[in-house]
């Protein structure tokens, strides 16, 4: 199927022109200065810019190609018929060509192509055709897949194949009317019998199209409104539009939604371009180059350009050259292929308010933000900026996040939009903006934290409750971690401090979801810097908990408490070293130095009396009662526990609900642990499942999934295999996160000894096998514990 270019009787006057310069054996430069015409306009002629010369350069050209004759006079006729036809309509500037040269080794786009392919066999039974847009952002390879997939599918459209760049990025791209004139004239339409008006453009060229099998690629749309006119909207055929803008006003069609390349496909396609030798050489230099580029084709490309024309580079020296974010984009070029030009393009057509939130959004550490931290970085009220945002949006400069209302950019963009705003901001008003957006971020955070402390019953600011306050540390956890990490960066200690402080409550229902040793040891490191002794000793036991609670690692945890053991005496903080004395009981406990740990938690226990219920008193007495069970002291443990509970209640006013149901599950759990020693079973299960339903009701589902696994185990003890496998299966559901893979490990294990007790011989196998794989990842000392009790090293 070969499809037409122009008109089928006449050719334009700038074919009809290159073709005679050809044959008189001269160079575009050497014509121009032969007739007095710059370069330029003729390049315009011959490639259909201008319609015709003027009559008098037409002469001059006629003059300079020693045309006579027969020759002279169609040139000189086609060139009047040019400049009639030109008075009636606009310049044309788009392209009906043979279909774009399909890539080569097209990479990590087959579901995609799956999906055109799908288009194309539905195009003859759907009524009106099929229309698929495919959008994304700049650099993503939407044309290099619409021409692959044209060329692979234009056997299923035998009455024609037909492409047209419509040049949606220039400054004036081409018109519905000159498109139409285009697409006409590729029909085989006269020129004389093609109709003036757009309306009349479109009902012909449908008509045309009627009862045909054909595709149409529109390359480079700008908007819903140069597209219209454009769509067949006939059965049989189908339409493939690319564009950066997202077409949400289009009234039919579908969608493909290009997003950047995965890693392994991204290396695989520098590979295409440089040889697989060369990545196998340095297979970890071009995953990190793959990382570098934003895995962006177009970014991707070049660089892998770049390698071939330069066969004596390694791939790790161009790396080199791209790690620095100030040269990246100049370093991502490669003859005149350049990933910044392809950004400016969309740049230059957002409104001028839109360029200013686009760079100004540049300001937001972290990969995702929402509309408030966007409104306090531009400077502008929330609805406003939300406007700008969507205009970004369906320009492809910003993407949406999974959660609804967050927005990130592409990482090559993000450098883009940095260098726009080093470009278009005064250096003082960058820095008033950067420190107001880092301000918000960690006061925001610090407020939001202290909701957690256990005795805070209201907290001034913008939160009306804990669960308030949370969603917006889980929610903004990317930004305000970035901020704290500038903070750092900035030296500004002691709001290093203060955050680091202020997150340790919060820190104790999160354990596993955030880098709290990385927090706390900037901490330490800020108090350090200010020489705040007090906050050091604070600090240094925050970080040993993390390590113990969040790290698992109680070596590392023992070495951090006696710093803060030693610290907090020589300064005579009573409050650090009772901290101190209680985590050292439960690190040595872990160690498996019960009586030890009994030395250091009971004096603990003692003087925590004066340090408030809440805060202290009732964790560290807890801790006691936990090295006592430790110790084989079942009864002894059970009365500690059961005494905190009761004090709970007497308690009860002086701390809010969600603490309150928090802690009241940690003591049921205490609790239950203790009856499964006593070998009271059912009882044990009664006490854990009432501390899932605790911790359910505060919303810490990891808790009530921990709590859900030990009343698994309960009921295993108590010999009630179906309650022990619905409360594990519960369990497992909840624990799907990468944090929670070590208990995920343990609920498999126990699944699969309950199934083999209940004479599931095949799932309890299958259930083994999925804990050992866990094991083999985590490849921890316990891990491989757990390993060996299930009959196979890890691994």
């Amino acid at each position: 199927m070969v499809s037409e270019t122009t008109a089928a009787e006449e050719p334009a006057f700038g074919e009809l022109l290159l073709s005679l310069r050809r044959d008189a054996g001269l160079t575009q430069a050497e014509l121009a200065e032969a007739s007095g015409m710059s370069v330029r306009a003729l390049s315009d002629l011959e490639r259909g810019r201008a319609r015709a010369a003027q009559r008098r350069s037409t002469e001059a050209l006629a003059d300079a190609l020693g045309l006579t004759g027969a020759e002279l006079t169609l040139f000189l006729d086609s060139a009047r018929q040019g400049r009639l036809r030109g008075a009636r309509s606009t310049p044309l500037t788009g392209t009906v060509a043979l279909l774009p040269t399909a890539v080569s080794g097209l990479v990590g786009r087959a579901a995609e192509l799956d999906r055109l392919r799908s288009a194309a066999l539905a195009a003859p039974d759907t009524p009106g055709g099929v229309v698929v847009s495919v959008v994304g952002h700049p650099g993503v390879g939407k044309t290099a897949l619409a021409a692959t997939a044209a060329h692979e599918l234009r056997e299923e459209f035998p009455d024609g194949c037909f492409s047209i760049d419509l040049r949606g990025m220039d400054d004036q791209p081409v018109t519905p009317r000159a498109a139409l004139d285009l697409l006409l004239r590729a029909l085989g339409v006269p020129v004389q019998q093609i109709p003036l008006t757009v309306a009349e453009q479109t009902g012909l060229f449908r008509s045309l199209l009627a009862g045909r099998r054909t595709m149409i690629l529109l390359d480079n749309a700008a908007d819903e409104t140069q597209l219209r006119p454009l769509l067949a909207r006939t059965t049989g055929c189908l339409t493939v539009i690319t564009c950066r803008r997202a077409l949400a006003g289009l009234e039919s069609g579908r969608w493909i939604w290009l997003t950047a390349l995965s890693r392994t496909d991204a290396a695989s396609l520098v590979g295409t371009i440089i040889g697989a030798d060369r990545i196998r050489a340095e297979p970890e230099a071009a995953a990190e180059l793959a990382e570098l580029c934003g895995n962006l084709p177009l970014a991707v490309r070049i660089a892998g350009n770049r390698l071939a024309s330069r066969p004596h580079w390694t791939i790790s020296h161009l790396v080199s050259l791209l790690r620095d974010e100030g040269t990246r984009l100049a370093a991502l070029s490669a003859g005149d292929l350049r990933v910044r030009s392809a950004f400016e393009m969309s740049h230059r057509r957002l409104t001028g308010e839109a360029r200013l939130v686009f760079r100004r959004l540049a300001l937001i550490p972290g990969p995702d933000f929402g509309v408030e931290i966007a409104a306090v970085a531009t400077g502008l009220p929330d609805a406003q900026v939300r406007l700008y945002i969507d205009e970004l949006v369906d320009a492809n400069l910003l993407q949406t996040s999974a959660e609804d209302g967050r927005y990130s950019y592409h990482d090559l963009i993000r450098l883009f939009a940095s260098e726009r705003l080093a470009a278009e901001e005064e250096p003082g008003e960058q820095g008033d903006m950067h420190c107001a957006v880092v301000c918000h971020l960690l006061d925001s955070a610090c407020q939001a934290a202290r909701w957690f402390f256990p005795e805070a019953i209201t907290v001034p600011g913008g939160y009306s409750s804990r669960e308030d306050a949370g969603r917006w540390l889980d929610r903004e956890a990317s930004g305000w971690l970035a901020a704290y990490r500038t903070a750092v960066a900035e030296g500004e200690w002691r709001r290093v401090i203060d955050v680091a402080e202020a997150m340790h409550w919060y820190s104790d229902v999160r354990q596993r979801q955030y880098p709290w040793d990385e927090v706390f040891e900037l901490g330490v490191a800020a108090a350090r810097e200010l020489v705040d002794r007090h906050a050091e000793a604070k600090l240094l036991n925050f970080v040993g908990w993390a390590r113990y609670m969040c790290l698992l690692d109680a070596e590392s945890a023992l070495a951090r408490h006696e710093e803060a053991l030693a610290l907090a005496r020589e300064i005579g903080n009573r409050a650090e070293e009772t901290w101190a004395l209680a985590y050292l009981g439960a690190v040595l406990m872990r160690l498996g130095r019960a009586q030890e740990a009994l030395e250091h938690i009971r004096p603990a226990a003692a003087a925590s009396v004066e340090m408030g219920f809440w805060s202290a008193h009732w964790s560290i007495r807890a801790g006691l009662g936990q090295v006592l069970r430790a110790l084989g002291k079942a009864e002894e443990a059970l009365a500690v526990h059961r005494q905190i509970l009761a004090e709970m209640e007497l308690h009860r006013g002086d701390t809010n609900p969600g603490t309150y149901l928090t802690f009241r599950a940690g003591i049921f759990r205490h609790i239950g642990a203790d009856l499964a020693l006593t070998g009271d079973w059912p009882a044990a299960a009664g006490a854990h499942h009432t501390a899932r339903t605790l911790a359910a009701e505060s919303g810490d589902l990891t808790g009530a999934a921990d709590s859900a696994l030990a009343e698994g185990k309960a009921w295993r003890g108590a010999g009630d295999y179906p309650l022990a496998i619905e409360g594990l299966r519960v369990a497992l559901r909840e624990f799907t996160e990468p944090f929670t893979r070590w208990e995920r490990a343990q609920t498999l294990a126990e699944l699969a000894a309950v199934l083999e007790l209940s004479g599931d011989h095949a799932a309890a196998r299958d259930h083994r096998h999925d804990a050992l794989v866990l094991c083999g990842q985590i490849g921890n000392e316990a891990a491989e514990r757990l390993a060996a009790e299930l009959g196979v090293p890890p691994g």
